[in-house]
């Protein structure tokens, strides 16, 4: 039996894909108004890409860190962020807020969560990378669903 052919939503309803760019366009700007390092963004859509087994964001969102001169140890210890020496304190508050709107379904944004990243970020911040990490899990679901191909 094979799988039927995947509906690409993003062609399917370009006006809603568009207005989803646009969102993101508009969050990237708040991230930088907000003081946030642009290469801290894409290791936030890397990390989210992450736990959503998103091939396709992965691989756009590690080649764009790496042209903006992000250094590839980082990249390569992401999923172990919290056990290294390569994260800034604003890096781990910022990751760790991100890995609890991603799992939201594993217990919420705790107040522990939420406090810990509130105590080191701006209120700017916080809105910034909690729009971040909404826009792009919202990205991983329309790749997934759709199938968007990787390699070969």
């Amino acid at each position: 039996m094979t799988d039927p052919q995947r509906v690409n939503i993003g062609k399917q309803h370009p006006a809603a894909y568009q207005t989803l760019i646009a969102l993101s366009s508009q969050v990237e700007e708040a991230a930088a108004a907000a003081g946030l390092d642009p290469l801290l963004v894409e290791l936030l859509r890397i990390r989210t890409s992450q736990i959503n087994g998103c091939s396709f964001c992965l691989r756009m969102h590690t080649r764009d860190a790496l042209k903006k001169g992000e250094n590839p140890d980082r990249i390569a210890v992401l999923p172990a962020w919290a056990e290294t020496g390569y994260f800034s304190e604003t890096d781990r508050a910022a990751l760790r807020l991100t890995e609890a709107i991603t799992r939201v379904a594993d217990g919420h944004v705790s107040d522990e969560d939420f406090n810990a990243a509130a105590a080191v970020l701006t209120a700017d911040q916080v809105s910034a990378i909690a729009w971040l990490a909404t826009v792009m899990n919202a990205f991983n679901r329309v790749a997934i669903t759709s199938r968007y191909p990787v390699g070969s």
